[in-house]
């Protein structure tokens, strides 16, 4: 009784850049709507919606971080919390043995 009226969950999908380019353009040639769009190829429109605004920020048409200082920031973010963990990791092993010695 408990999934009556409810929707599972889509599995979360990854689109190729060429693949999202395409939507993009499609969009922008003002054929269809941006609903329209996603329909057709079966995505939401908020994904598509937030492509579109993505590619205006890479084309330098809106403020905002491109794709590829949106990639340098995950990478540095990632090195950041490994470093921040190495040092952790150090302090416990100094106070360890400096415990040792006394």
């Amino acid at each position: 009784m408990e999934s009556m009226g409810k929707k599972k969950p889509r599995p979360r999908r990854s689109f190729t850049p060429e693949f999202k380019a395409e939507i993009v353009e499609l969009c922008r040639r003002g054929d269809r709507s941006v609903g329209q769009v996603a329909k057709d190829f079966d995505l939401t429109e908020t994904a598509v919606r937030l492509w579109i605004s993505q590619a205006e920020v890479d084309a330098g048409e809106r403020a905002g971080l491109t794709s590829s200082e949106r990639e340098e920031l995950a990478a540095l973010r990632r090195e950041n919390r490994r470093l921040r963990e190495d040092v952790d990791i150090l302090k416990r092993a100094t106070a360890f043995f400096a415990k040792e010695t006394r």
